[in-house]
């Protein structure tokens, strides 16, 4: 049974619907796994081990009658701390929401649920989602699976480790700069971030509304799309049959190269001529108004946070940690027209980038200029916190600007992930070409 704990959702499935797997007894190896990893304080904010227990027995008894719901239906996975759970508290990791207790689902969990899937709890994060560091001295900082000194990646860390080490099949997390990609690449996992309005966020605490998506950390693609499919209450994208052979990429070139490290460069250029070997045509690209709309990240990311946040931070600053209220806060410089004027240079650059990429089955970037940063130091020297934050989510957020569906998959190199941009709400057809980028670069 400890097999069950390294492999993925979609094995797991499928081991439940052949009879091989038995969806109660494989909960309580996950919920053995959790109470007894040194880990799981730093990983999970709160287990619901009743919960898990009550849907697993659910979902033992529909598999013995033959009536499973969906391909997942009863595989265990856990949750961000900023998805509603009825009765359970949700606090965003945040000092700020204490004791907050909904009294409903999220309707995405509600729609997982209705699919059979099992919650094992909820995992810790970045305070407020607002960093893409993972480093959280209010709650806790969730280990990175590669090394104990570094940063995990947020801001759904916690998710990504319940992965990493084996505590959940799969984990669901949040991304608005890169959120979901960062901590799946630095944990050598697939994260995929949906298009904004793909995945309703009623019932998700928010950190910026207009950039705000949802997506899951696995162990493979096909965890992705069943997972995908789980959250819109549908069996997800079809897979079958994906291949490079005929599929062109885009290599960008504009702001995602620039400064970066020599081990995600090397891991990068490793994985484009993998894609290359296996039949896919790779052309640089570069779109020099990208450049602009990247200029104008601090306006729209911090503006809209403090705005939502402000009264709620301003009651109490001393119970934040200093790096994420400084953050927020920089979203006072900026006003109304300053706003406006943002958004409506996005939507411009937005025209441009489609028109560029419309050729192209994905567009390629390293998924993170750098590598996990060191934890104590991020602590100590404020402007190494500020400046590896920044770097950690520039390339991701290259996706969430131009509003984009994204995925990022490892390379091999531990900590290195490769990032394709899709284009909006074609989740599907991205999936399935990183299904056989997947199979690439194995």
């Amino acid at each position: 049974m400890q097999d069950w704990l390294s492999m993925t959702a979609a094995e797991l499935g499928r081991g439940i619907g052949a009879g091989e797997i038995d969806p109660l007894e494989l909960t309580q190896t996950y919920l053995e796994a959790i109470d007894s990893h040194s880990e799981t304080p730093r990983i999970y904010a709160r287990v619901t081990h009743d919960r898990a227990l009550a849907e697993a027995q659910a979902a033992q008894a529909r598999a013995r009658a033959g009536q499973r719901l969906s391909p997942l239906d009863g595989v265990p996975i856990s949750w961000k701390d900023l998805f509603d759970t009825a009765g359970v508290a949700t606090e965003a990791g945040s000092a700020l929401l204490e004791g907050r207790v909904p009294d409903r689902d999220a309707v995405v969990l509600e729609k997982a649920t209705a699919m059979g899937l099992v919650c094992l709890g909820k995992t810790h994060m970045s305070e407020l989602a607002f960093s893409g560091l993972g480093l959280n001295p209010i709650t806790a900082t969730s280990p990175n699976v590669n090394d104990p000194g570094a940063a995990p990646g947020g801001s759904s860390s916690g998710a990504a480790a319940s992965v990493a080490f084996n505590l959940a099949a799969a984990g669901i997390g949040s991304d608005t700069g890169g959120s979901v990609r960062i901590p799946s690449a630095w944990n050598d996992l697939v994260g995929l971030k949906t298009t904004t309005g793909r995945l309703t966020l009623e019932g998700v605490v928010p950190l910026a509304l207009k950039f705000d998506t949802i997506g899951p950390l696995a162990r493979s693609v096909e965890d992705a799309a069943l997972l995908l499919g789980a959250m819109e209450g549908t069996a997800g994208p079809d897979l079958g049959g994906a291949s490079l052979k005929g599929c062109r990429f885009a290599a960008l070139q504009t702001s995602v190269l620039d400064d970066i490290r020599p081990e995600p460069l090397k891991a990068y250029e490793d994985a484009v001529a993998r894609l290359r070997d296996a039949g896919a045509t790779v052309e640089p690209l570069d779109v020099p108004a990208l450049e602009e709309a990247m200029a104008l990240s601090a306006v729209l990311f911090t503006a809209e946070a403090y705005g939502l946040w402000r009264d709620v931070i301003e009651a109490a600053p001393d119970k934040m940690f200093d790096q994420i209220l400084e953050r927020f806060r920089a979203g006072k410089g900026f006003s109304g027209p300053d706003y406006v004027a943002a958004w409506a240079k996005i939507d411009a650059v937005r025209q441009i980038w489609d028109a560029t990429t419309a050729g192209f089955d994905a567009v390629l970037a390293p998924t993170a200029p750098i590598l996990p940063p060191n934890i104590e130091r991020l602590g100590s020297d404020h402007d190494y916190y500020v400046t590896e934050n920044l770097m950690a989510l520039r390339n991701t957020r290259v996706g969430n600007l131009m509003g984009l569906s994204a995925l990022t998959l490892p390379t091999g190199t531990p900590s290195c992930g490769l990032m394709m941009l899709g284009k909006p709400h074609m989740e599907a057809a991205l999936l399935r070409v990183g299904a056989a980028a997947e199979r690439a670069l194995a």
